[in-house]
């Protein structure tokens, strides 16, 4: 399964990105995806994730202004990014895991990151 990002870009303090995540394969019997991001010189973190497109969780940085959302049948996930300041600057990832009816694992999936910088 490969997974591709897009969306990100520079944007002003306050301003809003919106990123996007694909799945070349879809339709698992459960899935979870998430966005992680690495700031520069620092350890990946968790940032925003959807459990079988409906239990969402966010890291308490992003609360009240980031949304996730996501597109089950298509493997899809989004995250809106709104009010962003400069600490959100980083490289970030989109994850997928997939797992079958019997909650087997098919595979823990990354795709590429996609920059986002917040500087005036």
């Amino acid at each position: 399964v490969q997974l591709q990002a897009s969306g990100g870009g520079l944007v002003k303090p306050g301003g809003s990105l919106r990123l996007s995540c694909a799945a070349s394969r879809s339709a698992f019997s459960y899935s979870a995806m998430a966005w992680y991001r690495q700031p520069p010189g620092k350890e990946r973190e968790f940032v925003a994730g959807i459990v079988n497109g409906s239990s969402i969780t966010y890291a308490d940085s992003v609360k009240g202004r980031f949304t996730i959302s996501g597109d089950v049948a298509k493997s899809t996930v989004y995250l809106q990014m709104n009010v962003l300041k400069p600490e959100d600057t980083a490289d970030y990832y989109c994850n997928l895991r997939a797992w079958d009816s019997r909650w087997r694992s098919l595979g823990d999936f990354w795709g590429q990151g996609t920059q986002v910088t917040v500087s005036s």
